[in-house]
């Protein structure tokens, strides 16, 4: 493909602004052709990895502000325990990530050691906050990269003040980023039902007058916007969005203000947005999120890449923060 640029001659109305829009619909062509072949034609290869041993999660009471400080003991025993175990089969690498959440000052009210492993950790006094942000991460996120996820998560915390709270839910297996299962909606589909089930259980300790905010993450776009009929959240956010899912806000059937923003140094940006369906699979997440079209309301990311909306100080960790706090009139938009 040749990507030199062509002179303009007579009445040629190839402009310098319709060479890159061509560039980019070239692209996303060529980059749809691909995931197609790697959903439908390409096999899996190589053995999977071995499962670590760990315990099974803590059976706890239901969750209320009364039993929050039970979860976090219990929770903070189970990530012990697998570190434990993860160290005596040899794996150095998850028996430090577990070590680490099994800290004093964690705050877990969910864990799983298992396979890729889950984790909910709360930031914040849940009990007492009226504002609350959950974030949903996208792809490659286990518990062995869960610190990147747990730095955003902070970064939001201490943005929010006193009366706000985040809870990082890495409650899904999610897809990694090289793989077929990143090309279609079939994680989603089997995380949706868990984010709802979680979100519910999260009204009965902060209660019906706190503000919950959904804030989604590349491919956790796509888990939020196939769980987001009917939810009972203030606002869904989706950044760095493969697409949702959904071929409009309107279509996501919720009553929540609906949020998108993409970072001018995103590289989702040229991933193929929109969906097909071949011998029973879909491939791709559908419509682009910050598209007029799609009728979310789009804010500034500067110049986020994909993996930096989150970073202190950034034009999109400022708009996070104003609407989770429910300042929305103090956004700025695209």
């Amino acid at each position: 493909m040749d990507f030199r640029a062509k002179p303009i001659v007579g009445g040629n109305a190839d402009t310098s602004r319709q060479r890159p829009r061509r560039l980019r619909r070239r692209l996303g062509r060529t980059l749809l052709a691909a995931l197609v072949t790697a959903a439908v034609v390409v096999p899996l290869s190589g053995a999977a990895r071995p499962e670590i041993p760990a315990p099974p999660p803590a059976v706890l009471a239901p969750l209320t502000a009364s039993t929050l400080d039970t979860a976090y003991a219990a929770n903070r025993a189970d990530a012990a325990e697998a570190a434990r175990m993860a160290a005596d089969h040899g794996d150095r690498t998850r028996a430090a990530a577990d070590r680490a959440m099994a800290a004093p000052s964690r705050r877990f009210l969910s864990f799983d050691g298992r396979g890729s492993g889950r984790a909910v950790e709360v930031f914040g006094d849940l009990a007492h906050a009226d504002r609350v942000a959950v974030l949903v991460p996208g792809s490659d996120t286990t518990l062995e990269t869960y610190g990147r996820f747990r730095a955003g998560a902070l970064a939001l915390y201490d943005r929010l003040g006193p009366r706000g709270a985040v809870v990082a839910w890495l409650g899904y297996e999610t897809p990694g980023t090289v793989s077929t299962t990143v090309t279609t909606p079939d994680r989603a589909e089997q995380a949706a039902p868990l984010l709802r089930a979680f979100l519910h259980r999260l009204h009965g300790v902060v209660g019906r007058s706190a503000h919950l905010s959904l804030l989604c993450h590349s491919y956790g776009t796509a888990v939020c916007g196939r769980a987001a009929p009917g939810l009972d959240v203030s606002d869904i956010v989706v950044f760095g969005s493969p697409g949702t899912g959904a071929s409009s806000a309107a279509a996501l059937r919720t009553p929540a203000r609906v949020w998108a923003a993409r970072g001018s140094a995103d590289w989702i940006a040229y991933v193929p947005h929109t969906s097909v369906g071949l011998f029973g699979t879909t491939v791709g997440l559908g419509p682009d999120p910050v598209s007029p079209s799609f009728g979310a309301r789009v804010f500034r990311a500067g110049t986020a890449g994909h993996s930096d909306y989150f970073a202190p100080g950034s034009v999109s960790l400022a708009n996070l923060t104003r609407i989770v706090l429910g300042d929305t009139s103090e956004v700025t938009h695209a």
